[in-house]
């Protein structure tokens, strides 16, 4: 066996421990981010796919859960932004209309999803785990190494920002 075989393998040993020890965490922030199963099992494919290709990047000034939320969030807004730019009539999946409240409560987590990408760390970062990754107040404040209570202002400090910006653009 060539050195190189052997780092492929071990890569591949690594990688899918991690997969297996992640995989959960990370599906379940894409299905929040995406509010589908199917979207967030192809989003949570792609993250771990990136992961793979960017593992020996990967520097360890993060949690490994947080850098693979990060990789899925940066997909996640990719995919938003092609969507974005593409005919209405190619974006559009069904043409039957949604119920009324259906669209609004679409709209408005959208509104929110965007004032809190713009939040500034370590804001953001506390309110999209907390929210879209349902981790509780602990785990959060062991990946900014600080208190569940630091986690809990801070969560509480992003959504009175995300309030306020939401208040003076509407």
């Amino acid at each position: 066996m060539t050195a190189s075989y052997k780092r492929k393998m071990k890569t591949m040993e690594t990688f899918e421990s991690i997969y297996r020890a992640y995989f959960t965490d990370v599906y379940r922030y894409c299905l929040k981010l995406c509010g589908s199963a199917d979207e967030a099992e192809e989003l949570t494919a792609e993250t771990f796919l990136k992961a793979l290709q960017c593992l020996d990047s990967y520097r360890g000034a993060c949690e490994l859960r947080v850098w693979l939320c990060q990789i899925a969030k940066n997909k996640y807004i990719s995919e938003q932004r092609k969507r974005k730019t593409e005919p209405l009539s190619d974006a559009i999946e069904s043409p039957a209309p949604s119920p009324e409240a259906e669209a609004v409560r679409r709209d408005e987590a959208e509104r929110v999803s965007e004032a809190a990408h713009r939040l500034d760390e370590p804001y953001k970062e506390v309110f999209l785990l907390r929210v879209y990754g349902e981790m509780p107040f602990e785990k959060i404040g062991k990946l900014f190494q600080k208190t569940a209570n630091w986690a809990c202002v801070t969560f509480h400090r992003a959504k009175a920002k995300i309030k306020a910006e939401l208040e003076e653009t509407t």
